[in-house]
């Protein structure tokens, strides 16, 4: 009796190709340049050949497979026809598909069902807690809240309170005087509570409050509300400004590299063009002017338009400050090209007391007095978040951008755009308020507050400077010393056997580095390969956001014993 082989059932057959498609996407940023730099998944039409990964053509041929479905297997019922079946990856939007966030990755994957593993059996591995320093999430590594941001959230959340008695309210201890009277400002310009839609580009008395801190950071350079929209967090920002300004594959961007995977990931979902020009590492992850005005003709040479300039500064993930000089030879070539160029400064508040941060703004209002005419014309979007700084606030999707040099006309679209999601979190619109306007000298709060944005402070500079430290006393790793924001980048010079491990695994050496690491200590880390970096050069980046010391005289054990496991 003949026995056939059975069909794959369609969800099966979906997920079978799902990890062909997932194992075939893990490719490395690193191994090729535009014009000889471009790294091949930024450019559509480049397939460059790889020693230990498979190539995009597999892809390709991997979603080819899947327009062939299964046949059904199920009878047909009562109503006489076939149950249709379920989608798959081919009927997906291929721009999706093609998109990658390596901040939430393979690694942080993996440390997920680590931390599972660890609830359901405590003992099965060799560390009792997994250290997430892979992502700028101060509050999940400990850091506490600003107390003046939550006394006055919770008035906004509950207006009720404000009906009690004030003198016993502050006599409780669980309210200062100053957030009684912060929330009932809100609370009036919101419109009475945060549970209804506010307008779309944000409550207008927010927008004057931070048009007000930008003329003071800015030494009086007037900033104003109407060119204020308040968003949910920074990147609800580079998705509406990259959505507008992208057309396509006739379309590119300049990206730093190193770069925070938001820029690439939101280049493909746009299908354009990402054109990478690279930091100095040796001269402490500076920009090269030079190389980025190169960049912009080899892409004009291949008919592509460069329309935008991304300038990650505190830098994500070097953690380097450009200096003035260098932000003016940026501003350079934005105005001779005509590149929209985005600022993403929402580590502005995270600079080491040696460093001074120069806003972009600033900057470019100075070359306007000095050269009438020149910059004019020149079209600034600045970013900030409540995610980041000392407010630590991620999980409240606070943040603004700051639009200058554009016409009425594109500032009309931007709002079409940020209408279309009726408008950004209400709280997080008043955690902008608070972060851009703290207590003041002889306000109630003022002494407490500025205590425990010291003490961050601190911690965090400690936390860097030990890190940073140890990653340069230790064999095969140097590193750049840290100016500002949360993270390292330190550069991997790996043995060439751990390099034929991680080719034989089908994996690139920085991840199979992390990956090791993650599996003895429970540190989880981002490979390099994941924000750019040169070829032939392998990275990682870490924050230095989790508390205490332990965890760093665990990773130094792990790392002599990965470099005696695979010496030469």
């Amino acid at each position: 009796m003949m026995h056939s082989t059975p069909l794959l059932s369609s969800s099966k057959f979906a997920s079978r190709q799902l990890r062909i498609l997932t194992r075939t996407y893990s490719v490395n940023l690193t191994n090729n340049k535009f014009n000889n730099k471009m790294p091949h998944f930024m450019e559509p039409s480049t397939s460059p050949q790889y020693p230990y990964f498979e190539t995009k053509r597999t892809i390709s041929s991997a979603a080819t497979k899947l327009k062939t479905k299964p046949k059904p297997t199920t009878k047909k019922n009562h109503n006489n026809f076939l149950p249709a079946d379920q989608l798959t990856l081919a009927e997906l939007n291929d721009n999706v598909l093609k998109a990658k966030y390596a901040v939430r990755g393979a690694i942080p994957m993996r440390a997920e069902e680590l931390k599972i593993q660890l609830q359901e059996d405590p003992s099965s591995l060799p560390f009792d807690h997994i250290v997430n320093a892979n992502i700028g999430n101060p509050q999940q590594l400990n850091q506490k809240p600003l107390s003046f941001y939550r006394q006055v959230l919770s008035l906004l959340q509950y207006p009720e309170i404000l009906k009690q008695d004030e003198s016993k309210l502050v006599a409780s201890g669980l309210f200062k005087k100053d957030a009684l009277e912060r929330a009932k400002t809100l609370l009036h310009e919101i419109g009475g509570t945060v549970g209804a839609y506010s307008a779309s580009q944000g409550v207008y008395g927010i927008r004057k409050t931070v048009a007000n801190f930008i003329t003071k950071r800015d030494n009086g350079e007037p900033a104003y509300p109407e060119d204020i929209f308040l968003t949910a967090g920074a990147s609800a920002a580079v998705m509406y400004l990259l959505s507008i300004l992208c057309k396509g594959p006739e379309t590119g961007v300049l990206i730093p590299i190193p770069q925070y995977p938001l820029y690439t990931a939101s280049l493909a979902l746009n299908n354009s063009h990402a054109l990478p020009y690279y930091l100095d590492e040796k001269s402490g992850w500076s920009t090269n002017p030079k190389e980025i005005e190169e960049v912009v003709l080899a892409a004009k040479d291949k008919k592509i338009r460069p329309s935008v300039l991304v300038v990650i500064n505190p830098g994500n993930p070097t953690g380097a400050v450009l200096s003035e000089k260098s932000i003016e030879h940026i501003f350079e070539i934005a105005a001779k090209y005509g590149i929209v160029v985005i600022a993403d400064e929402v580590y502005q508040e995270n600079v080491f007391n040696e460093v001074k941060f120069h806003s972009m703004k600033k900057v470019l209002r100075n070359l306007q007095k000095k050269h009438p005419g020149v910059y004019d014309m020149v079209q600034l979007a600045s970013l900030h978040s409540t995610s980041k700084g000392v407010s630590g606030e991620c999980g409240q999707r606070g943040g603004y951008m700051e639009l200058t040099g554009f016409t009425h006309e594109v500032r009309s679209v931007i709002l079409k755009l940020a209408s279309i999601s009726l408008c950004p979190v209400v709280t997080g619109q008043a955690l902008v308020d608070l972060m851009v306007s703290p207590p003041k000298k002889g306000d109630e709060s003022f002494e407490q507050d500025q205590a425990e944005r010291k003490h961050i402070k601190s911690e965090l500079h400690t936390r860097a400077m030990q890190l940073y430290k140890n990653f340069n006393t230790l064999e095969g790793i140097e590193c750049q010393k840290p100016q500002g924001a949360m993270y390292l980048f330190p550069r991997l010079d790996l043995p060439f056997k751990a390099v034929q491990k991680a080719q034989h695994l089908e994996m690139s050496p920085d991840e199979f580095y992390c990956k090791s690491l993650l599996e003895a200590t429970g540190i989880c880390t981002v490979p390099g390969s994941g924000f750019g970096q040169e070829p032939g050069t392998y990275h990682l980046r870490t924050t230095f956001l989790a508390p205490g010391t332990e965890w760093i005289e665990k990773w130094k054990i792990f790392h002599q014993d990965f470099y005696n496991t695979y010496r030469d």
